[in-house]
């Protein structure tokens, strides 16, 4: 059976919807003997920054020298790209072989991505993985991932998203999120909120779990595009970092893995400086703030900002750009923020052209148009993707920049499309 029927099997497993809880990913892994217990895992939870800070960890402990497994989610472009071992993406043959006996195991209700996540564990632990980093689906101690049991967790910034399932105030989610900590573990958390950082030391006080927060325990500043950043943490300063990932947010992400790297010292997984700086240096996350020159020469920047919190990252990142006519290629799905992620965003662009991605929980690009223009930006509806790319590309003048952005969906299927392979983009 071609490896497109297979995954199509899997993917047909989404009928389950999100169904938090650890009662059937936990019964999986057991009926498989356990592949989780393995390798040592990481925990990466959040709102957002998690998978840019899970990529930058990921690559630290490469260059260490350990064989590292990164699980991350959604994927942009093929399935392959959730599993990665020493940065390479899980062959598509050997993903095929793996399925179907791991189908054959689940049970009726196991949903899509609890399966993905025993997919994971399966993929690492036949590749003799030391060290895994697991970046949380949306949740922590409901999330699949937390049926792995940490050495350490990482929590990047937290705002509010996916509100129908953590909760509709910020204490909620953040309470959700840092329970995924295995009491004892260190736990390094980025700043936060008050109210947010409040919940976190709570936690952390009640389960003895070591807390490391950004700002106080470790912190990283840029120093200028020449000489990079300058960390500092437990085991002092380190100089001259250059992140391979664009936009100053990157620098919270960067201290956040490197404040878990010194702490894998102290759990038997000595990491050198050395590392760190390559580590950074190399790592790799598409589809954010990566930008692309196209064959007729207009420049293509691809970001998410799927929520407020990342469409206020992405326009601070424009107005770093300095003055340049922008235009917005936007696609979002209906169950975001829209007025949450428009108004930043059109403070910083000339025109938008709306798409729907091919998604059933897409906005139909017309009423996301319609909305632009009450808003007083220029915007006119594109009937696809590519139709919504082309009119930007003949919208764009020399030094015009064109951005794409609003949802991982949109970035994907952009990606697929200029690469002219089959895009694979399904939620979950």
């Amino acid at each position: 059976m071609p490896a497109s029927q297979q995954l199509s099997r899997l993917f047909g497993r989404r009928r389950f919807n999100i169904k938090p809880g650890l009662e059937r990913i936990t019964a999986l892994l057991e009926r498989h003997g356990h592949p989780e217990r393995s390798f040592a895992a990481i925990h990466v939870v959040g709102t957002n920054g998690k998978g840019s800070t899970a990529a930058f960890l990921a690559a630290i402990i490469e260059q260490a020298g350990y064989c590292t497994g990164l699980f991350t989610s959604p994927h942009l472009v093929s399935y392959t790209e959730r599993f990665r071992v020493n940065g390479v993406d899980c062959p598509p043959e050997q993903l095929e072989a793996l399925i179907p006996d791991l189908l054959e195991q689940a049970g009726p209700d196991d949903t899509f991505f609890e399966l993905t996540t025993a997919l994971a564990c399966h993929w690492f632990a036949r590749n003799k993985v030391q060290l895994a980093v697991l970046e949380a689906g949306m949740g922590g101690r409901s999330d699949a991932t937390a049926a792995v049991a940490g050495i350490a967790t990482i929590i990047s910034p937290i705002a509010l998203d996916h509100c129908q399932w953590l909760g509709n105030d910020l204490q909620s989610i953040a309470a959700e999120k840092v329970a995924i900590a295995r009491p004892g573990s260190p736990v390094i958390s980025a700043v936060q909120p008050p109210d947010v950082q409040a919940v976190i030391e709570e936690y952390c006080r009640t389960n003895n779990n070591r807390l490391l927060l950004a700002g106080r325990d470790f912190n990283a500043t840029s120093n200028g595009a020449d000489t990079g950043l300058t960390f500092t943490g437990s085991s002092g300063s380190l100089s001259g970092l250059h992140p391979s990932l664009s936009g100053s947010y990157q620098t919270g992400n960067a201290a956040l893995a490197l404040a878990a790297a010194e702490q894998l010292a102290t759990l038997g997984f000595p990491i050198s400086r050395q590392a760190m700086q390559a580590g950074l240096a190399t790592a790799r996350w598409p589809g954010r703030l990566e930008r692309l020159r196209l064959a007729d020469g207009s420049e293509l920047l691809l970001d998410g900002a799927h929520n407020p919190a990342g469409a206020q990252a992405l326009a601070a990142a424009l107005q770093e750009l300095g003055k340049r006519r922008i235009i917005l290629l936007l696609g979002m799905m209906e169950d975001k923020d829209l007025q949450g992620v428009l108004q930043p965003l059109l403070q910083r662009v000339q025109q938008v052209i709306t798409v729907s991605p091919a998604q059933e929980r897409a906005l139909p690009a017309t009423e996301l148009a319609a909305r632009c223009r009450t808003a007083g930006t220029p915007a006119t509806a594109a009937d696809s993707v590519a139709a919504g790319l082309e009119a930007a590309r003949a919208a764009a003048g020399p030094g015009d920049l064109i951005v794409a952005a609003g949802s991982l969906f949109l970035v994907g299927e952009l990606k697929a499309l200029l690469a002219g392979v089959p895009c694979e983009a399904v939620r979950g």
